[in-house]
This record gives C-alpha cells, sequence and structure tokens, in this order.
C-alpha cells in the first residue's frame, strides 16, 4: 500500500528548490558534478539539452550551461540535509523563480504557494498555456548517487484544472496512479509518484 507520509514529503518539495541560505551554505561542488546532478531527473535524450541552474562559489543561482530543449535543471542546494535535483519544463520558469524569491524574503510554505497564486490570479505572474512537466528527485545525502537513482515523483502542471475537467482522483487511488493536487488553482498539476519496492 503506498506510503502517504512520503507523498507529503515529496509533495512539500515540489514547490520548487530553495536557494542556499547564509546560515547554512557550504562550497557547491564542480560545475561538471553540478551539472551531472542536476539533469539525473530529466529523460536520458533530455539530458544534454537542457538548460541547467546551480550554484557559484557565493551560493548564488546562476546559469551554469543554456540549453535548447525547453528543459530547465536545477542542481543540489549546497549545505542542504538531503539531495534534490529537479527539472521543469521552460513555461514554469516564472511560477518556480517567483517561489525562490519569495523564500528570499522568508515567505515559505503555503504563504508562498497563495501569493503566486493570487499573483497568477491577477495575471501578474503567467501560468503554463499548456500542460507542463515537472521531475522530481530526492535522496538521503549518505551513499546516494542521483546518476543511478529513480525519479521520487512526477507532475504535470496543468493550471485550473479539477477532477472534473481531468477525471483524475484527487488523492492516491493505487499505488503510482496518477491524481490531481491542488485542483481548481494555479498550480494544479497531476501527480505520479512511483511506487516504492516494498509497495508492488
Amino acid at each position: 500500500m503506498h506510503k502517504l507520509p512520503a507523498i507529503t514529503v515529496l509533495v512539500l518539495c515540489i514547490t520548487t528548490v530553495l536557494p542556499a541560505s547564509a546560515q547554512r551554505y557550504q562550497s557547491p561542488v564542480d560545475t561538471e558534478t553540478q551539472i551531472a546532478h542536476a539533469v539525473a531527473p530529466a529523460p536520458k535524450d533530455m539530458q544534454g539539452n537542457a538548460t541547467v541552474l546551480g550554484y557559484n562559489e557565493s551560493g548564488e543561482l546562476v546559469t551554469l550551461r543554456a540549453g535548447d530543449n525547453g528543459l530547465i535543471c536545477v542542481a543540489d542546494e549546497p549545505g542542504n540535509d538531503r539531495f534534490q535535483a529537479v527539472c521543469y519544463h521552460e513555461s514554469l520558469e516564472p511560477y518556480m523563480a517567483r517561489g525562490r524569491e519569495l523564500r528570499e524574503q522568508g515567505v515559505t510554505g503555503m504563504d508562498n504557494i497563495a501569493i503566486r497564486h493570487q499573483e497568477a490570479e491577477s495575471g501578474e505572474l503567467a501560468m503554463p498555456e499548456a500542460p507542463a512537466v515537472f521531475y522530481n528527485m530526492i535522496g538521503d545525502l549518505d551513499g546516494f548517487d542521483p546518476t543511478t537513482a529513480p525519479v521520487s515523483l512526477y507532475a504535470i502542471y496543468v493550471p485550473w484544472e479539477t477532477s472534473a475537467s481531468t477525471g483524475m482522483p484527487g488523492r492516491p487511488a493505487l499505488p503510482g496512479g496518477p491524481w490531481i493536487m491542488r485542483p481548481g488553482t494555479p498550480s494544479a498539476h497531476i501527480m505520479v509518484v512511483p511506487p516504492a519496492k516494498s509497495d508492488n
């Protein structure tokens, strides 16, 4: 049976990558390794041409590599207590970038989401006009190898869609099955969390 606590942890991470904080900042790994780890959640045939964002020696999120296939990948945050890399369609960048900006201002959790929803509803914040994918990879730092690990979750953003408009349930109906999170809102998205081996 699918473990709801694990889904909860993954869902909290889907609001996108945090910029490194001054209190916890540690120097990032080299650029080549950041790129290799950042693109790990993406499909193999899309990794080589994805745009990659990562961290410089000052802890700033910068473009490590420009790409041309519409996918943006964000490297693991230095100094964090777990590994996380994400990749998403470029149409999600305004929403993701605004989330990072708000977190730098100390606005986190549901308050962060609520502000972005309000801005999207007013037309101030652009949202995708077509379904847009999000890949998320999370793991414990000890012995975790992102180049061989499976993707933790997939999400397809479908702004303002609902269970009625998609036929998706509002919560997991079976291990690995799709469901819609935050239906009817600007950040509505179809979630797919691959079942753990113990769930099979």
